[in-house]
């Protein structure tokens, strides 16, 4: 971040002008944090220490440039978060989709397109605002591209208070949208911290299918269903598997459940929207998707990270915990014989579930 000096007494007249600009580019709010993340810090190896990580090594491989964001970026001095929101239907359209066995749940989310492209074109577009105004200055825009704590930037910087179930929430706005970051060398006023409203509801925490959220603000990713399902590579843990339900890609029950939720507002992005059906496709539909029809349904989609033997994986544990209907046992053992022993004991167990059914 070599960039010349600039003029500190006109950045809260530039704050302004970020804030209109990133409204412009389809944010729903911006906020300006410093670079102290030191209660995050505590609270991230708290969680590390504890294993609750899983296979996810790459949130302890990076020593402190997670929590100390100039030993990322050279000579960053202040943060600009971005929230947008991605609610791409209203609530009750999801419940619905958990309540019938039949049909395949995918984390709203990943409904659209990814996000990670989007939100960091819009940045890019937000710095060049930026500069056009004063002139060069050092920055780096992130969308989960790099270990950034981006919840504990975005509380800092008023965006919203991190939940008991480890969500950012927003009083006015609910917990539906993403956050991107530009870590800059200006000198940015900060915004006041957001004060944390969840009070003693512990919603978040009793709907946890597999009760995940082991304590307020402590989640056990080892238990929660977006890991098992997008993050682990091998064996679903057989204890787990029931209590997936039909959740083929993540999970949103707690968000579900938050009753600041009721404030969302669904997204105005037509990159957001479902594609392919997702959002209405059942459990037979996506598990007779060829690798190439995976392949081509997923392009451009979150959902592609997780390659096609682990959608089938989750997707036969998903049937297992359905009905013991001829065409779903039918499905499953075409492809009891798939070339991937992880698969193929994902359909076993499936079948040994349905055939307990049927006694």
């Amino acid at each position: 971040m070599n960039s010349p000096p600039h003029q500190t007494e006109d950045f809260t007249a530039l704050v302004q002008r970020i804030r209109q600009w990133g409204e412009e580019l389809g944010f729903q709010q911006i906020g300006i944090s410093d670079t102290n993340l030191n209660d995050a810090e505590r609270h991230l190896h708290h969680w590390l220490d504890q294993g609750f990580n899983g296979e996810m090594q790459y949130m302890a491989a990076h020593g402190l440039k997670r929590s100390r964001p100039a030993l990322l970026q050279e000579g960053t001095r202040s943060i600009i978060s971005a929230r947008m929101d991605y609610l791409p239907e209203l609530p009750a359209a999801s419940q619905r989709l958990l309540d019938d066995p039949a049909a395949a749940f995918v984390s709203r989310y990943a409904l659209g397109r990814d996000y990670h492209k989007l939100l960091r074109n819009r940045l890019q577009k937000l710095a060049d605002k930026i500069s056009a105004e004063i002139g060069p200055f050092g920055y780096r825009a992130f969308v989960d591209s790099a270990p950034v704590l981006e919840k504990a930037i975005a509380e800092k910087a008023g965006l919203g208070w991190i939940g008991k179930h480890s969500n950012l929430i927003n009083r006015r706005a609910g917990s539906w949208f993403f956050l991107g970051e530009i870590y800059t060398d200006l000198a940015l006023p900060s915004d006041q911290p957001a004060n944390n409203h969840c009070g003693q509801c512990r919603a978040c925490l009793d709907i946890c299918p597999t009760q995940a959220i082991v304590g307020p603000y402590q989640v056990d990713a080892r238990r929660c269903v977006s890991y098992l399902t997008i993050e682990l590579h091998g064996s679903i843990p057989v204890e787990f598997r029931p209590l997936l339900g039909n959740r083929i890609y993540g999970c949103d029950d707690c968000q579900l459940v938050c009753p600041w939720n009721r404030f969302a507002k669904l997204s105005a992005e037509s990159d957001f929207k479902p594609r392919h059906r997702l959002d209405q496709a059942t459990l037979l539909e996506l598990f007779n998707w060829t690798e190439a029809e995976f392949l081509q349904k997923t392009e451009g989609s979150a959902i592609r990270r997780i390659g096609h033997l682990r959608w089938l994986r989750n997707i036969a544990v998903a049937l297992g915990n359905g009905q013991a209907r001829p065409e779903t046992i039918s499905a499953l053992a075409d492809r009891s014989s798939h070339d991937s022993e992880m698969v193929r004991e994902h359909i076993q167990w499936a079948l040994q579930t349905l055939d307990r059914l049927n006694v």
